[in-house]
């Protein structure tokens, strides 16, 4: 008898990307060989639901922001993309793609990345029980955050369902049978905050983004501002 072969550990990467950058796939590389994940995959927001453009800020469209970090992954078999949540459209819920994917790989549950300022937060998500029973968290700190144990990461309203390590590092909830592990990452402060405002005023941000995804952003002209000029190698 031919022994059937185990699912796919499977990561989910969700965000705006707007745009993405070399410290999201870094950190995406990271916590897959941390994890020994067979693949990650992508998934760009459609609106999301906690992240309001600043004045002066702006959102790439949706279709822009999926190619690029099409352009970002391709060259890694272990990347993927999945347009899921644009393709539903209105806002983003995390927990509505964690309920398809905990389907699709059933019975294994997907691995979702967050960062830990986003975990501080989770407790505003919708359905924020539910998320944390569909899936495994891995909780990367973003620079120049220090890591702090996962006990003052996770909400204390929803902490009371994990049992934690001694070490700070792990959390298994205790019906579901999930975990949140904290994994360390390379730190690279790279935020597409600034890539923005670099764009938006005509510095470089080479060596920032992947090569093609800045001929792609550069050639989009989405984030030029007065002072940037459309065409000119950035």
């Amino acid at each position: 008898m031919t022994r059937a072969a185990a699912p796919a550990r499977t990561g989910l990467f969700g965000g705006t990307f707007n745009p993405i950058h070399l410290a999201h796939l870094r950190a995406a590389e990271d916590v897959a060989e941390a994890l020994g994940l067979d693949r990650v995959v992508f998934v760009p927001s459609a609106t999301p639901p906690h992240k309001k453009p600043a004045p002066g800020e702006t959102m790439a469209p949706a279709a822009l922001r999926v190619a690029w970090v099409h352009l970002a992954v391709c060259g890694n078999p272990r990347f993927a993309v999945d347009d899921l949540e644009v393709v539903r459209g209105g806002l983003s819920y995390t927990v509505e793609t964690l309920r398809i994917y905990r389907e699709r790989l059933a019975p294994e549950a997907p691995v979702f990345l967050i960062g830990q300022d986003a975990m501080q937060e989770i407790g505003s998500w919708k359905e924020p029980e539910a998320l944390l029973e569909l899936a495994h968290f891995a909780v990367m700190t973003r620079p120049p955050l220090p890591p702090l144990p996962l006990a003052e990461v996770i909400p204390p309203a929803l902490a009371a369902a994990f049992d934690f390590e001694a070490n700070g590092q792990l959390a298994r909830h205790r019906t579901a049978g999930t975990l949140v592990r904290r994994v360390r990452i390379t730190p690279l402060d790279v935020s597409a905050s600034d890539l923005r405002a670099r764009l938006r005023s005509g510095r470089s941000v080479r060596y920032l983004i992947p090569d093609a995804v800045r001929d792609a952003v550069l050639e989009s002209a989405v984030y030029a501002g007065s002072h940037a000029q459309r065409g000119v190698p950035k």
